[in-house]
């Protein structure tokens, strides 16, 4: 019985072959290219900045149709790194220590992101909150809905995710958004959350919730100061609506 050649130790599904000491891989002039166009400040595609990721994730095969692969799947630079690990797994030449980076890479944006309002009066960096909500959420696979609780001086106590749910309705109890703010100390709210079809438009349903919050809120000393729905289009303000 004829026996096929066994894989060389040490190399997985993304690794690719192992080029001959006297052959250099084709690919390897491409990264050395790309990376000083990054090195010179040059505006990549999303494709290409997901190559340059790639790169040490994947160090000896050509990313390039991994990187177009997964962009033509996702649509973006940013939903490729929010996107749930398995359904990455689904893309041919994506393994474990892809998906690992990735999701390093999108915890360490959300990070930035919370940095630049950590320790700030956020209603005096604004555009820094909304930042920080679209690289939070905009990209969620589901609906969540996050609390930004403030003192007195409007600085940011805590942030937490209250609740998640399916991908156009997360339910929301305005009584236990209030008992939390109180068992923080809070005197102030900012409300958040994702629509992950694209469209940030106020529906019905969220504009009725957060009055009700409003409504709760208010006699105990708790202000909303604003409901932000994030998605990939862009965003909403309640408040820049003239909603609440």
């Amino acid at each position: 019985m004829t026996r096929l050649p066994r894989r060389p130790p040490g190399l997985d599904e993304t690794a690719g072959e192992a080029p001959r000491a006297d052959e250099a891989p084709h690919y390897h002039g491409h990264r050395d290219r790309l990376r000083a166009r990054f090195a010179q400040g040059d505006t990549l595609p999303d494709y290409e900045f997901l190559e340059l990721v790639l790169f040490r994730s994947i160090p000896r095969r050509d990313v390039k149709p991994v990187a177009k692969a997964l962009i033509q799947r996702f649509g973006s630079f940013a939903e490729v790194i929010t996107a749930p690990a398995d359904r990455l797994m689904e893309v041919d030449g994506i393994g474990p220590t892809v998906v690992a980076d990735l999701k390093i890479l999108e915890a360490a944006g959300r990070r930035l992101a919370r940095g630049a309002v950590a320790e700030r009066t956020l209603l005096s960096s604004w555009a820094a909150v909304i930042d920080y909500c679209r690289a939070a959420m905009a990209f969620a696979p589901r609906e969540e809905f996050r609390l930004l609780f403030l003192d007195k001086r409007n600085r940011l106590i805590a942030d937490e995710v209250q609740g998640r749910g399916t991908v156009d309705h997360t339910p929301v109890y305005p009584r236990e958004v209030v008992r939390r703010a109180l068992e923080l100390s809070a005197t102030a709210l900012i409300l958040v959350h994702n629509h992950p079809s694209g469209d940030p438009t106020p529906s019905q349903a969220d504009i009725k919730m957060t009055r009700d919050i409003v409504a709760v809120a208010g006699p105990l000393g708790i202000v909303v100061h604003d409901h932000i729905i994030v998605g990939r289009d862009g965003h909403a303000s309640f408040k820049g609506l003239k909603l609440i």
